[in-house]
């Protein structure tokens, strides 16, 4: 359709500057209206270079630091700290990280659905990036409070904290009702990768499908670790708490750094492919009762919210199948994936299994009691013991204990390894069923789970600009409007 409405002097400098440049494409759109000024889209990739060099300068000085003092030798009359109640001002630290918790996810619900500033989540994100990440060394976070929950669900004798719980339940609750909040402003791994998306490009389809399910996968596996009471693996691994404090292992320090180099061209490679919490609110977030939505009255359909989301959550237009043909080919695909699911979750039940007894010697006491097997009928160490050497003639002195509390784990892990594979097959078989359903749409919409709420579709689009006087009202009310997507198309 025609587009008489806009002036001519953007169509001008949009042959100019090719169909791929959002940039001048609404820069021009706004240049109807009296009071038009240079959007925020053109600006704020100098504040994104100052971010991006401020951040690889302090990953070169956590990667370069070293330890000043030797660790404490424990074998020389060294007493261990008798465990005390925690002091009153600590117990209030946690009640006002909860409140500053709260607050935030108040605050970024009213932007996102209030306010619809992309500034002021912006604003938001990095004030919960100074506070939760390099103020509270990124402890406690949401995203592994979940260990600490499941922990305590298979272990009575472990509490787990008020604080801990309310940082694992508030951002959940309200993925039910306002979607993905806590991502969009308040969690502070996801700040840090957005502050160094400079050129985000998208992931093609048949790598991004892929790797969506890993964050179930390593949800799945951070809760058996978690629930044995093995490891905190998702605390362990976490690529960005070494940053946040400034020190950490080698390996971490170069995975965080690695993961943000990454996300200069993908944006939140972290929380698309590897959060298992993001997995949880992503559930949750499919249920919302309010959701995001580009255009505040109706859609154009000129494709600058799809080409301006870094995070491929936007979903095109889809119509039904008109022909018999077609609709018989997708319900036959359903149904083999129907009948795939027990499949799936028989064989990863059982790889599950088999997975849970070498997964089992994770846990130090599983580990400390093959060692007491091996050991059986060798002579005591009586040179300079290490700290292994020291646990394994502890060990000797109650051996039956030890292989009791031993067998006891591995069961854990044998019913656990049932589970876990189920899990990822149920995953798996959900995915495919997923792909094989389609689902009508009329207009651009960003994907309930996938959407981050990010605000930057706002900036671009032009009804939205309309509402907010930026933009002469007659434009978008000709009817569709050209295409200028990179895509051309």
């Amino acid at each position: 359709m025609q587009n008489a409405g806009l002036p001519d002097v953007g169509a001008e400098r949009q042959r100019e500057q090719g169909p791929g440049d959002l940039r001048f494409t609404i820069y021009d759109l706004r240049g109807g209206s009296p009071s038009a000024h240079k959007s925020q889209i053109v600006n704020r990739r100098l504040l994104a270079w100052l971010g991006a060099v401020l951040l690889f300068a302090v990953l070169t000085g956590v990667a370069m630091a070293e330890q000043r003092f030797p660790p404490p030798e424990f074998e020389s009359g060294h007493q261990l700290p008798v465990a005390t109640t925690p002091a009153a001002r600590a117990v209030w630290f946690q009640y006002l990280d909860v409140a500053v918790l709260a607050v935030c996810l108040g605050m970024a619900s009213w932007l996102i659905y209030k306010r619809r500033s992309r500034k002021g989540l912006m604003a938001l994100s990095i004030f919960s990036l100074l506070y939760f990440g390099f103020w509270k060394k990124g402890c406690v976070c949401a995203i592994g409070s979940l260990q600490n929950v499941s922990l305590a669900l298979c272990d009575r004798s472990y509490a787990v904290p008020i604080g801990v719980v309310a940082f694992f339940v508030l951002p959940l609750v309200l993925a039910l009702f306002a979607g993905r909040s806590f991502c969009a402003g308040v969690c502070p791994h996801g700040a840090l990768q957005d502050l160094v998306l400079l050129k985000p490009v998208k992931v093609p389809l048949w790598l991004e499908q892929p790797l969506s399910v890993l964050p179930y996968i390593y949800l799945g596996a951070g809760v058996l670790f978690a629930a044995t009471g093995s490891a905190f693996i998702i605390c362990q691994y976490d690529p960005f708490v070494p940053i946040f404090r400034m020190s950490g292992r080698s390996l971490m320090v170069l995975s965080g750094a690695a993961l943000l180099l990454l996300g200069v061209f993908v944006g939140r490679p972290y929380c698309r492919f590897l959060c298992p919490y993001g997995a949880l609110l992503k559930l949750g977030s499919t249920v919302a009762k309010w959701r995001v939505r580009v255009t505040p009255d109706y859609c154009t359909q000129c494709r600058l919210c799809e080409a301006s989301c870094p995070f491929g959550a936007m979903r095109e237009p889809q119509a039904s199948p008109a022909d018999a043909q077609s609709l018989t080919k997708d319900r036959r695909r359903l149904a083999w994936m129907m009948a795939l699911l027990p499949v799936l979750l028989a064989g990863g039940g059982w790889l599950g299994h088999q997975f849970g007894a070498p997964a089992s010697r994770l846990h130090p006491t599983v580990s400390l009691a093959d060692q007491l097997v091996r050991a059986e009928g060798t002579a005591p160490n009586l040179g300079p013991l290490s700290p292994d050497d020291l646990a394994l003639e502890r060990a000797r002195q109650t051996p039956k204990e030890i292989l009791t509390e031993a067998a006891v784990i591995r069961h854990k892990f044998s019913i656990g390894g049932w589970v876990f594979g189920a899990w990822v097959g149920l995953v798996i078989g959900a995915k495919l069923i997923s792909l094989s359903v389609r689902r009508k749409r009329t207009d651009y919409e960003p994907d309930r789970g996938d959407c981050f709420a990010c605000a930057r579709c706002f900036e671009y689009c032009p009804n939205e600009l309309v509402r907010r006087g930026l933009m002469p009202a007659t434009a978008p009310a000709l009817g569709v409007m050209p295409n200028p997507s990179p895509r051309g198309s």
